[in-house]
């Protein structure tokens, strides 16, 4: 009769456990990357009234007979699927497609943490932060981009705390400092059908005779101090050869010129076009296709040297089909200073931030974290988990996508991974299991009252 009091009791605080555990899953339904819990149970030693004995030629085999002693807790287990994806436009909000967690710094346990949480902010420091602790990653990337453009971090170096404003390798990120303009590549058709100067006779320097262009193609340039200046690359048809009448070649006079009183530019140069309106690269001496002008600021800007500009005029044309579209500007470089005003998360973990000069940098990369057993870390509170004995240990942050973690999704957060409705029917039924065990303990006390009223 005592074993069956027993029993009833740690049944009584197993499922009140259960349902400790219910609650909270249900408490923390609406909190950002939570991770739900489930409570495994085990019976107790059994009670050996007799042991099994086997079977002979004259008898069977009989089993043991056990009597349960109850029921405990085995585990309670961290049940690490993916939850939904919430769209919040926020650029700081980052979730985890996959596996993987956040690293982040400032606890007092351990020297780094992890969370699924991605509703990242950044603090007056430019610290990039969630829930006050700081967000690890790279900040190295070498200075400069790739090839192609892209920018690869050294992600072999131990992470660090991600600063958006200013780091070690990159000094003050808040500014981008201006660069001069060293190329401008043009494009688009000149109207074959202009009228040729009349001044013009053979290659005579037509510069200073002629009142109206053509065409004109303005640009805006830049100095190394980041002064911009609007210069303009004239146009007009100056002559024809007809030397070779299957073949007539057409010159083209272009110049250079800016009404800008800060800045001196006389550069000028001809091009020459076939009988199919393609430019004629063949004569770079008289006829260079790619020209090189130098121009020089003054007055106020004088402080910044003379700075050259690489011309490219071999996409242009004197197409009849084309439309009469002029020469615009398909490519230029330079730029004047920006302000940082806004940050984007790529799926990589990339952080790039955004100028006022429509400008873009790398402000470093967000590193994630893998476990040979996530289910086996510690939660420590704040959406937070450590290492423990069964988790494996943290060896270095990889990055997104690789090494067996998710991509990264901006202006997104993961919800918690709770069913309300699987949990709803887990806490009717700790209920039902607790009124259960409770009235063992009952149906047990009458027996035993019963006995003593004997």
């Amino acid at each position: 009769m005592m074993m069956a009091l027993y029993s009833g009791v740690s049944g009584l605080k197993s499922q009140q456990s259960n349902l400790d555990v219910i609650s909270n899953n249900i408490a923390n339904v609406n909190t950002t990357g939570y991770k739900q819990q489930r409570v495994s149970f085990s019976d107790l030693l059994s009670q050996t009234l007799s042991g099994a004995s086997g079977a002979t030629s004259t008898r069977g085999g009989v089993n043991a007979k056990q009597i349960g002693l109850g029921v405990s807790i085995a585990s309670t287990d961290i049940l690490m699927t993916v939850g939904s994806t919430q769209s919040t436009g926020v650029s700081t909000d980052v979730s985890i497609g996959g596996s993987g967690f956040f690293i982040v710094q400032g606890g007092s346990v351990g020297q780094y943490q992890f969370t699924r949480a991605g509703n990242f902010g950044v603090d007056e420091q430019g610290n990039l932060t969630v829930g006050g602790y700081q967000v690890c990653g790279w900040l190295d990337y070498g200075g400069q981009p790739q090839a192609d453009g892209s920018y690869v971090y050294n992600t072999n170096k131990e992470v660090e705390p991600i600063n958006i404003f200013s780091d070690i390798y990159n000094g003050n990120k808040q500014i981008i400092n201006p660069t001069p303009t060293t190329a401008a590549t043009f494009t688009g058709n000149l109207d074959p059908s202009a009228e040729v100067a009349s001044t013009a006779t053979g290659l005579n320097d037509i510069g200073g005779t002629v009142d109206e262009f053509d065409k004109t193609t303005s640009m805006t340039v830049y100095d190394a101090q980041g002064n911009s200046y609007d210069i303009q690359i004239n146009w007009k048809k100056c002559y024809v050869d007809n030397t070779d009448p299957a073949n007539p070649v057409t010159s083209w006079y272009w110049e250079a010129s800016s009404a800008a009183s800060n800045l001196t530019v006389a550069a000028s140069g001809y091009v020459e076009f076939d009988a199919s309106g393609n430019i004629i690269t063949t004569d770079p001496t008289d006829f260079n296709t790619t020209p090189t002008i130098t121009l020089t600021p003054s007055g106020a800007s004088a402080s910044t040297a003379p700075f050259n500009i690489s011309l490219d005029f071999t996409n242009v044309s004197t197409y009849t089909s084309a439309t009469d579209s002029g020469v615009t500007v398909s490519y230029i470089d330079g730029y004047a200073a920006g302000e940082l005003q806004d940050i984007s998360i790529g799926s990589n973990g990339v952080i790039t931030g955004i100028y006022s000069n429509d400008q873009t940098q790398p402000l470093g990369m967000i590193a994630l974290a893998v476990f040979s057993n996530p289910e086996g870390l510690e939660k420590i509170g704040t959406n937070l988990y450590t290492t423990s004995a069964n988790s494996g240990d943290f060896t270095g942050g990889v990055a997104a996508g690789s090494g067996g973690t998710g991509t990264l999704s901006s202006g997104t957060l993961e919800m918690s991974n709770v069913d309300l409705a699987e949990q709803f029917t887990q806490m009717m039924i700790a209920q039902r299991a607790y009124q259960a065990n409770s009235k063992i303990l009952s149906t047990a006390d009458e027996m035993l009252q019963s006995l003593i009223n004997m």
